[in-house]
């Protein structure tokens, strides 16, 4: 398996606790289908409010596998991808998009199967102006992603891997699930949590 492959075993939520309760974007931003998943190194973008020119130029310059990640800079009243772009990035390979902001057609985005992970919908037009960057490090809530890094989506939300971390979160996700994998034998056998981890309180909740 490739880096991609061992990455998209595991939840945003196993990653984000294997790197320390770090990596994870803001919770606002979900699939536009529950079942919609991501995973790709990051081409990243920072456009100004309502405008998307350069959401044109990412998914034409970046390469095949590639998640496009998306700063608006605080601006979400406009719906700064649609059905047009997605068709023309799907067909390109492109991975999927992460947006800080909404977009919309979702209908048929969903229906061709393009992963799109956004703050939600909104229907309200954009400029052209093209002004930001391209494959410059972005902040995305309070997280900066660069460019190369790996970013994973599900219906959870997304979490962005430092390349540089990779290994150490394929190694510590995969002991996180080999533990929480016993704690599910156990709690099958009828052990409760509490037991299980070690929690014992002396307080009234546990008088009868």
């Amino acid at each position: 398996m490739n880096d991609i492959q061992r990455l998209s075993q595991f939840s945003t939520a196993t990653i984000h606790e294997a790197l320390g309760k770090w990596g994870n974007l803001p919770s606002a931003i979900k699939p536009i289908h529950p079942r919609m998943k991501i995973c790709g190194p990051a081409y990243t973008v920072k456009t100004m409010p309502r405008d998307n020119v350069l959401l044109h130029r990412a998914y034409a310059y970046a390469q095949p596998g590639d998640v496009l990640v998306v700063n608006c800079s605080g601006f979400y009243e406009a719906g700064y991808w649609g059905d047009l772009m997605s068709l023309g990035a799907h067909t390109k390979g492109i991975a999927g998009l992460v947006i800080d902001g909404c977009i919309r057609d979702a209908d048929d985005i969903e229906a061709m199967g393009f992963p799109v992970f956004s703050r939600g919908l909104c229907i309200r037009g954009t400029s052209n102006v093209g002004e930001g960057s391209l494959q410059e490090p972005i902040l995305m809530g309070d997280f900066m992603v660069h460019p190369g890094d790996y970013i994973v989506g599900d219906r959870d939300g997304v979490v962005v891997v430092p390349k540089e971390r990779l290994e150490e979160a394929i190694e510590k996700a995969t002991a996180r699930e080999a533990k929480e994998e016993n704690v599910r034998t156990q709690l099958r056998l009828g052990k409760t949590s509490l037991e299980i981890y070690g929690w014992t309180f002396d307080d009234k909740y546990s008088k009868r």
